[in-house]
């Protein structure tokens, strides 16, 4: 039944990609939105109301990074589970993570990686009460559950701002495998 596990909204230039995301969202009940770049994100989001967001980095108007900071510093969507789907270098992570990102999964990614990512973001605001969420939409925050920042999508809590076990993400190891990579290869240089 369509909408039965939450509303996503999928952010990606690349079309493709777009109806790969939808497919595979929709098959396990999700209901899917999908927007073009970051621009059409923030045209659509307040209508769409989603209980989650994933977001390419790379797109044009507006990217990914940018467009989560511009979620995390509107009172109606700062609390909004926000994962990148992208092909992210070290850079792109640890700027992520400094506007608030939840969660990251690396492309080319398995659709079963991929619906389990959405389901525990959507299952991470739903743990948050609906109360709260009615809160937020309208620009109300209740950080007495939560003083410290954000539950990560796998239930650990992630101080905001802070950078101790940084990576807030069941895929933790395509992230720490990328950073290898990189480490490895500007100690050549």
């Amino acid at each position: 039944m369509p909408g039965a596990s939450g509303r996503v909204l999928v952010v990606d230039d690349n079309k493709v990609i777009r109806q790969l995301i939808r497919v595979n969202l929709e098959l396990e009940g999700f209901e899917v939105v999908t927007a073009a770049d970051g621009a059409e994100c923030l045209d659509v989001v307040h209508q769409v109301r989603p209980d989650a967001v994933t977001l390419d980095v790379v797109m044009p108007r507006l990217d990914g990074l940018q467009t989560a900071a511009r979620l995390r510093s509107d009172p109606r969507t700062r609390d909004l589970p926000l994962a990148i789907v992208s092909a992210c270098t070290q850079f792109e992570v640890d700027s992520g993570l400094d506007v608030g990102v939840d969660a990251f999964l690396s492309k080319p990614f398995e659709p079963a990686e991929l619906v389990l990512l959405v389901k525990r973001l959507v299952d991470s605001r739903r743990r948050d009460g609906d109360d709260r969420g009615d809160r937020r939409e309208h620009g109300d925050r209740d950080d007495h559950d939560d003083p410290e920042g954000r539950q990560r999508a796998d239930g650990r809590d992630e101080q905001r701002g802070g950078r101790e076990g940084a990576v807030p993400d069941v895929l933790e190891r395509d992230v720490l495998e990328l950073g290898e990579t990189e480490r490895a290869g500007h100690a050549g240089g």
